[in-house]
């Protein structure tokens, strides 16, 4: 029972902080209401199957895989090209779809040529460190927002949903810090139930629209067409695929400082498998035309703030995830979920993460070293965060995705930085 209840917690977490990228991208490609709820549908069920294909064979740890960020604007930058380099919506995502599985083609080339290890030296606790405040700066505007009720740019600030939202974050906070030990474990399940009545009580919960389609509904493959050969979309799968796997082991990496230091829970490095898992997780995105999956670093704050580092509940959680996406009207019901609800309770775990990149920057052998790398990182990724999309319309696709990502290329620019230096300090 207490693995079932862990289960239905990693369930509801990994959904309420996973649906709103494939919505935002069906929005942005102007699908309609049918084609939007199988797209959800479909990205839905691949995270369910990615957590147990990590769980089985990949990583072996309690990391939730979400949609990832950099396929999110690699998505973004395609639509824009309708109409110029692809003459319809489906020719766009069908290119898109196909550079999913020469993603993953290329996680699975780079674990078996030794690249993965190689890079696997990288990630030091000062990387972790810039990733990781980088990462909860990057997100805070979003939480912010959906703590404010802001939907949309110039939105009003609805008091009452604040007032909510505020309630939210002071009930987890209390359930994360009580001395009852299963009230503390289920903290962010009772948090969100705590929530979603609060804000029916107080009628600013949305209403759930039931479909009127079939009860149970198979997501379908390629639904875009057939896989086919684009060389633009390679050569940004190829650059794309390096920066996944630089966003995989981050997360693998904050997990492993976690598991070790809150549950003395050693992990033996696969890093390899993990990589090979994520490729057939990209593969997988692919033949089911959804978005690209990646380990979530938040997963780290979610085991610290409710002391579940068990994979059995985990997977338990994918079952149900995978379970949920065949079933539209379960589906949503949970999409009706508050959005302030949702936020409240991940910034309440990201305060968690906020703790772990300061303890990890206490970590790193060279101090001062460690602050001058930090200095560069966070400059250049929080500058990155500041500057609009819209500036970088006329640079390749590849390169308008990366650089609008101030955390991946902050993070970037701080391990090269970093790997000088050592250098450097090594050669004199």
């Amino acid at each position: 029972m207490k693995n079932l209840f862990g289960g239905v917690q990693w369930a509801v977490f990994l959904l309420a902080s996973s649906i709103a990228a494939p919505i935002a991208i069906a929005s942005v490609f102007g699908m309609d209401g049918g084609d939007t709820t199988l797209f959800v549908q479909r990205t839905i069920f691949v995270l369910g199957i990615a957590c147990l294909v990590q769980a089985l064979i990949g990583h072996k740890m309690p990391i939730n895989e979400g949609p990832a960020g950099l396929w999110w604007g690699i998505f973004i930058v395609y639509a824009g090209l309708i109409g110029i380099m692809y003459p319809t919506m489906d020719a766009s995502l069908q290119v898109l779809q196909s550079g999913l599985i020469y993603s993953g083609l290329l996680f699975i080339v780079f674990a078996y040529t030794g690249l993965v290890d190689k890079m696997k030296s990288w990630f030091t606790p000062t990387i972790t460190f810039i990733y990781l405040l980088l990462l909860v700066l990057q997100l805070s505007e979003s939480i912010l927002k959906g703590l404010l009720g802001i939907v949309t740019d110039g939105d009003p600030i609805d008091g009452i949903v604040v007032l909510g939202a505020v309630l939210v974050v002071l009930i987890t906070f209390f359930l994360m810090s009580h001395k009852t030990a299963w009230v503390n474990r289920y903290s962010v399940l009772l948090a969100i139930s705590a929530g979603w009545i609060i804000f029916l009580l107080i009628d600013k919960a949305p209403a759930v629209a039931f479909g009127e389609g079939a009860v149970f509904s198979l997501p379908q493959m390629f639904v875009f067409g057939p896989m086919i050969w684009d060389s633009g979309m390679f050569v940004t799968a190829l650059f794309l695929t390096v920066l996944l796997i630089a966003n995989m082991m981050a997360s693998v990496r904050v997990m492993e400082t976690v598991l070790k230091n809150e549950f003395s829970i050693v992990k033996e490095d696969r890093i390899k498998q993990a990589s090979v898992a994520s490729g057939l997780n990209q593969v997988l995105a692919g033949m089911f035309s959804s978005i690209g999956p990646v380990p979530i670093s938040g997963a780290a704050g979610f085991v610290s703030a409710t002391k579940t580092p068990s994979l059995k509940p985990f997977m338990i959680g994918g079952v149900l995830v995978i379970v949920i996406s065949l079933f539209p009207d379960i589906m949503a019901l949970l999409a009706a979920l508050p959005a302030p609800v949702a936020y409240a309770v991940i910034f309440a775990i990201f305060t968690k993460m906020v703790e772990m990149a300061f303890n990890e920057l206490t970590e790193a052998e060279d101090q001062q070293r460690a602050y001058k790398v930090s200095a560069f990182g966070l400059m250049i990724g929080v500058g990155l965060m500041f500057v609009p999309p819209e500036s970088m319309v006329n640079l390749p696709s590849v390169l308008a995705a990366t650089l609008s990502n101030g955390l991946i290329v902050g993070t970037m620019a701080a391990i090269a930085i970093e790997q000088v230096l050592i250098w450097k300090s090594a050669k004199n």
